[in-house]
């Protein structure tokens, strides 16, 4: 690791990232992952859900900083932390599955709970949103198509996406930014409701 880039801040690694460093953002995930990674496998406790949720956090970390979302407001890994809790939610409702409750004060349970069962209107608006979806990954060009298929589909953690398409994991990583951005383009452009 570059001893000069470890040395800046937060917002300093951020702005070099969004400047085309993509060493920036290694510094970053070096500096927060074990923080990041502690805190969802002690919610989830299954090391390949807390795999999948670390990922698509700093997925999810990627792509806001360089769509320019990203405002700097020195609260970068409070920032971090609330999207990979966010994602442990998501997790457990998509499953239908009640995680184990934390001991913690600042834990609101209330949050945490999927209160009432997905009625057979949402279940078929989500099978119609799963149908465009695949629809749409088909029109990808194929490194991107072959990057989702991967992930969302294998199961793939990036990686294993990586090793098994012969790029970096920042590779792996871009190509899934792209792919997501001409999703939302081609749903546009097809004038199919989903969200990425």
């Amino acid at each position: 690791m570059d001893k000069k880039l470890s040395k800046l801040t937060d917002n300093e690694l951020i702005q070099g990232y969004r400047d085309g460093n993509s060493d920036c953002f290694e510094v970053l995930l070096a500096r927060y992952q074990a923080k990041v990674y502690g805190y969802i496998f002690s919610v989830v406790k299954d090391k390949e859900i807390a795999d999948d949720v670390f990922q698509d956090t700093f997925l999810k970390v990627i792509v806001t900083i360089n769509s320019g979302v990203y405002k700097d407001e020195n609260k970068f890994i409070h920032w971090v932390m609330r999207i990979a809790h966010n994602l442990i939610v998501d997790h457990y409702r998509r499953g239908n599955k009640m995680p184990m409750v934390p001991n913690r004060p600042d834990f609101d349970v209330v949050q945490n709970l999927k209160l009432q069962d997905e009625d057979v209107e949402h279940r078929i608006i989500r099978q119609q949103t799963s149908a465009n979806i695949r629809k749409l990954v088909r029109m990808l060009p194929p490194e991107q198509r072959r990057v989702v298929i991967l992930r969302h589909y294998g199961k793939c953690d990036f990686k294993d996406i990586a090793a098994r398409t012969g790029v970096s994991i920042n590779t792996a990583l871009g190509r899934m930014r792209y792919a997501i951005i001409n999703l939302r383009r081609l749903a546009q452009e097809n004038n199919m409701h989903i969200e990425l």
